[in-house]
């Protein structure tokens, strides 16, 4: 499932890349969304990103995550398993613009891209199910995965509070809680798991 999103996504966005008014027609526009009822924008921003870098990372921190959580899921919750993760992913971007959406709907100059809330969503879904497992920092520093998430948030509330580029920070907050929960939902015998994984380390 993570590789068939990273394909989709990636020619996606680079045929957006090069045809604007495709970027324009599926990006993330609130105004357009609330007052034009352009409801499909809350979805096909996903899959369209603001540059290849933003691309590049999106779709690294995906794979990188994202086969991971597809076996936790498995194990979990066997044969529904993959129904389960394209929830996970699906509606993560869907739940993620819901403050943007009440936040910038008088506004026409807002909009965003990129499947950020879902990577968010992923992230900490990986997170959730083994909170101590290292996340290499630009490929080289070790940081529990539970810290990095919280200096992923902080960086997140940063660069959203800036809006200096047309990305989705605001997006990464509720993806992550998104991720962080839905596992609890489906099986809140899995919040037993997590305080173990997180616990047994601290007191070891």
């Amino acid at each position: 499932m993570t590789l068939i999103l990273i394909l989709i996504i990636s020619l996606v966005s680079a045929v957006a890349f090069t045809r604007l008014e495709i970027m324009a027609e599926l990006q993330f526009n609130a105004y357009k969304i609330y007052h034009r009822r352009q409801i499909h924008r809350v979805l096909t921003h996903a899959f369209v990103h603001a540059n290849w870098e933003h691309l590049i990372v999106n779709m690294i921190v995906l794979y990188s995550f994202g086969t991971a959580v597809e076996r936790f899921f498995g194990a979990y919750f066997g044969i529904l398993g993959p129904i389960y993760y394209l929830l996970l992913f699906f509606g993560s971007v869907v739940f993620s613009t819901f403050y943007s959406l009440y936040k910038e709907k008088n506004n026409p100059y807002y909009n965003a891209v990129g499947a950020s809330g879902a990577v968010s969503a992923v992230l900490f879904a990986a997170i959730f199910f083994d909170p101590w497992n290292n996340i290499y920092f630009f490929g080289v520093l070790p940081i529990p995965g539970i810290i990095f998430g919280g200096l992923y948030l902080y960086y997140s509330y940063y660069m959203s509070t800036k809006k200096a580029d047309n990305i989705g920070h605001d997006a990464h907050f509720l993806g992550a809680i998104f991720g962080f929960l839905l596992p609890i939902v489906l099986k809140p015998a899995l919040l037993g798991v997590f305080f173990n994984l997180l616990l047994g380390r601290i007191t070891m």
